[in-house]
């Protein structure tokens, strides 16, 4: 009933920018707060940024000053502005929201299918 939709993945060259985004789409009534999660090879998933329905951002120290995450409610969309990349930053990144539909209680959360990003020379 919900998809999360990433794409802005790709191959980028240290210090090099990406920007990511992330859509929404299906029976939704309200979205709560949107994020991105990244997974490297043989790591666990980790926080990367997340904002709550009214803009409040937090970021993972290790992308904090080099990372800016938005979204347009209008489109229900997250996006996620990546500068001077390193490649430690390599890694399947995944779109998060917590979302109600309509005709349920409660919200639950949402997730996207992931986008590679490489970071390389």
């Amino acid at each position: 009933q919900v998809q999360l939709v990433e794409s802005g993945g790709g191959l980028v060259q240290p210090g090099g920018s990406l920007r990511l985004s992330c859509a929404a789409s299906g029976s939704i009534f309200s979205i709560n707060a949107m994020g991105w999660y990244r997974q490297a090879p043989g790591k666990e998933r980790e926080l990367v940024a997340k904002i709550t329905g009214d803009g409040s951002a937090d970021y993972a120290d290790s992308v904090k000053g080099r990372s800016t995450i938005s979204r347009d409610n209008r489109k229900n969309t997250v996006y996620l502005q990546m500068d001077s990349l390193k490649p430690e930053d390599t890694a399947v990144y995944y779109c998060n929201a917590d979302i109600k539909i309509y005709g349920a209680f409660l919200p639950r959360a949402y997730w996207g299918k992931g986008t590679l990003v490489t970071v390389s020379s």
